[in-house]
């Protein structure tokens, strides 16, 4: 098998079902499985679908454990020799999929490969291609709206939208990255309950020596925030997210940056939760 398509529900079902949809229209033409794991939806209308598509295998899990370790279980499942990591609110828009696994191929060292994102309204999603976190480019995300058109940016302003090319970072809401290159790295780090992990993935691969690509030819619907509640619980999770990866990678080698940033995401942290007040 070519492809496993794996995605972690909670709480989402219409949004769950608008992807499957999209799914079984535009990979008929590649050989494929699609694994959907629930993480213990507190909603159990998604059950209904196993009914409706009966081509996909459905994993209930008893506890929500986070988004890592919902991927990392349904890959040891997995059948293809290339892994999707999907999210339920995204939508595939063309039969573009082989072209894509022809693409990865091909390549030298792949590690994995990210496409272009929009939102409802057709606009651009800039994290669909990223720069690894560092003092410069985080304090741009975090405390600005400019965007350097520059390779150092956060967001690769440099790199059109519509574009190939090698980047550091992709996002998880569409991550591909064959089964044995992801089970090589360790997967997904399950120290993260949800955000950070696809950043984590992508710097781990290119410190192990993989390339990353951004494959600005497809595109997917992305419903960003829309399976999203921003409250407090959200923030502790995001930001909880960020100081686990500078902790990880900045704490020993890079005392001034980690410094900087631990109080550059302290800072944003409190203003964001004002912010909700």
């Amino acid at each position: 098998m070519k492809l496993s398509v794996i995605i972690v529900n909670y709480n989402v079902t219409q949004l769950l079902r608008n992807c499957l949809v999209s799914l079984r229209e535009y990979l008929r033409e590649t050989d494929h499985e699609t694994i959907v794991v629930d993480n213990a939806s507190t909603d159990s209308s998604w059950k209904a679908l196993i009914s409706e598509f009966p081509e996909v295998l459905f994993i209930p899990s008893e506890t929500n454990d986070g988004f890592a370790k919902a991927n990392n279980k349904a890959v040891q499942t997995a059948k293809g020799k290339y892994i999707l990591l999907l999210n339920p609110d995204t939508e595939l828009e063309g039969y573009y999929m082989n072209n894509i696994l022809d693409f990865a191929a091909a390549q030298k060292d792949f590690g994995c490969l990210g496409v272009r994102m929009h939102d409802a309204k057709g606009h651009f999603l800039p994290e669909s291609k990223r720069s690894v976190p560092d003092m410069f480019n985080s304090f741009e995300k975090l405390f600005t709206n400019f965007k350097k058109n520059n390779s150092k940016s956060y967001y690769r302003c440099d790199i059109h939208e519509q574009a190939v090319a090698e980047v550091e970072v992709v996002t998880g809401a569409f991550l591909l990255i064959k089964k044995e290159v992801y089970e090589e790295v360790g997967g997904l780090d399950e120290s993260y309950f949800m955000y950070g992990e696809d950043i984590d993935l992508c710097y781990t691969l290119l410190r192990k020596g993989f390339r990353n690509f951004y494959y600005g030819k497809a595109s997917i619907l992305h419903h960003k925030g829309e399976s999203t509640v921003k409250d407090e619980v959200y923030l502790e999770r995001f930001y909880g997210a960020m100081h686990i990866f500078i902790d990880k990678y900045y704490k020993k080698p890079k005392p001034l940056q980690y410094s900087f940033l631990k109080a550059g995401l302290n800072l944003r942290h409190k203003i964001e939760k004002i912010k909700l007040k």
